[in-house]
C-alpha cells in the first residue's frame, strides 16, 4: 500500500499534530447594496410567500420607517441587519410612500 493513501483514522495517544491554517489574502468587503442615496425596494420569496425588502437606509432610521411602513401596509415586518422587511408585496405603496416624504426610491429586482 503506498504511503500517500495512508491516514491515521483514530487515536488516543494524541495523534498527529495539527497541520497550520493557512492565512488567506484579506479581500476588499463591498456593500452589495450601492451607497448612492437612493431607497430600493425589492420582492423576495418567503416560506411559501413574499415580502417587500428596503435597503439604502440610514442605520439609525431603520427602526423608525420600518413602523411607519408596517403601519401603512398593515402586515407584519422587521428590521434588521440594515434591511427593513415587510410581510406581502408593497412595492409600490413603499415606493410612494418614500416619493411623498421627498426621498428617492425605486423598485429593484424583477
Amino acid at each position: 500500500m503506498p504511503d500517500d493513501n495512508r491516514r491515521l483514522v483514530y487515536s488516543s495517544d494524541g495523534g498527529m499534530p495539527a497541520e497550520p491554517k493557512r492565512e488567506r489574502p484579506q479581500q476588499k468587503q463591498t456593500s452589495a447594496v450601492p451607497d448612492d442615496g437612493v431607497v430600493r425596494v425589492a420582492r423576495a420569496p418567503r416560506r411559501g410567500g413574499v415580502s417587500s425588502v428596503v435597503t439604502g437606509l440610514a442605520e439609525r432610521e431603520i427602526a423608525e420607517v420600518a413602523k411607519q411602513l408596517k403601519k401603512l401596509c398593515g402586515s407584519g415586518g422587521t428590521a434588521k441587519n440594515g434591511v427593513v422587511e415587510i410581510q406581502g408585496d408593497h412595492r409600490d405603496a413603499i415606493v410612494a410612500w418614500f416619493e411623498k416624504q421627498g426621498r428617492k426610491a425605486k423598485k429593484a429586482g424583477g
